[in-house]
């Protein structure tokens, strides 16, 4: 038995040699990094600018938001990695501990950890390896089909880990400005806003009527809060992969002047 196997507890010395290295150095890699955050601390004032800005954004603020009937609305994942980044000195992510093809189930970690501050927030969960469809639950078999199911729900706790790691005046004064963004747009007169958002559906096969049905209001009626509705209503289409019949009804009813 080698030096470095007597040194571990028991059950990792049964492990290979290799596990061992990878091991010691993943402990190594945590010491560094909470070394170097605490040599190199953050500067909230500089960080807190840093997010206005970034906030003040309209193609973040467009990314910001997730709104999905029925299943709640609130900030993306898309944000939540601008605003760690920017806060500096944490680490994040979500890795698969044990996965059970018999079963049909991944069990799975998310956390994201305050290197400075050591303020670290954890997430265990279990994801079947399901598709829900409005069929009913459709079951995974593809491997491709299974890691992309697991990195979905993944990242989904991966933004809650965030959120309850950083400040909550931190995450407040983000989401404010990105909805003050959102409702200004970037100079557009309304009438334009309008118009470009019934063009960006057009591409999803989603015509006005059915838009104005989702909005109960007619387009001309349409203020800088629809616009932002619909924004959010894209963007959980194009990026989170949100089915078009979740937001739309396929016949709408007509909207009375």
């Amino acid at each position: 038995m080698t030096e470095i196997e007597q040194m571990l507890p028991r059950p990792l010395a049964a492990m290979s040699q290799g596990t061992v290295v990878e091991q010691s150095r993943a402990v190594a890699e945590v010491a560094a990094a909470v070394q170097v955050a605490k040599t190199f601390p953050r500067d909230t004032n500089r960080a807190g600018e840093q997010m206005q800005e970034l906030c003040g954004r309209l193609a973040v603020a467009s990314r910001a938001f997730y709104s999905v009937p029925r299943r709640g609305s609130g900030m993306s994942i898309h944000i939540a990695r601008e605003l760690a980044r920017i806060w500096q000195n944490v680490d994040y992510g979500v890795r698969e501990l044990r996965r059970d093809d018999e079963a049909g189930i991944s069990e799975m970690q998310a956390w994201a950890w305050d290197q400075q501050e050591n303020v670290r927030t954890t997430r265990s969960f279990i994801v079947p390896h399901m598709r829900s469809t409005r069929a009913g639950a459709l079951p995974l078999t593809d491997l491709g089909d299974i890691y992309l199911n697991n990195q979905n729900q993944g990242a989904k706790a991966v933004r809650e880990c965030i959120f309850a790691m950083l400040p909550g005046w931190f995450k407040t004064d983000a989401e404010d400005r990105l909805r003050r963004t959102l409702e200004h747009g970037d100079g557009k007169p309304i009438e334009q806003r309008r118009t470009d958002a019934v063009d960006k559906f057009k591409d999803l096969g989603v015509t006005q009527a059915q838009m104005e049905a989702m909005l109960k209001r007619e387009m001309g009626q349409w203020g800088a809060r629809d616009i932002a509705e619909l924004t959010k209503a894209f963007m959980s289409i194009t990026q989170d992969g949100i089915t078009v019949t979740e937001f739309f009804i396929e016949k709408p009813v007509e909207i009375d002047g």
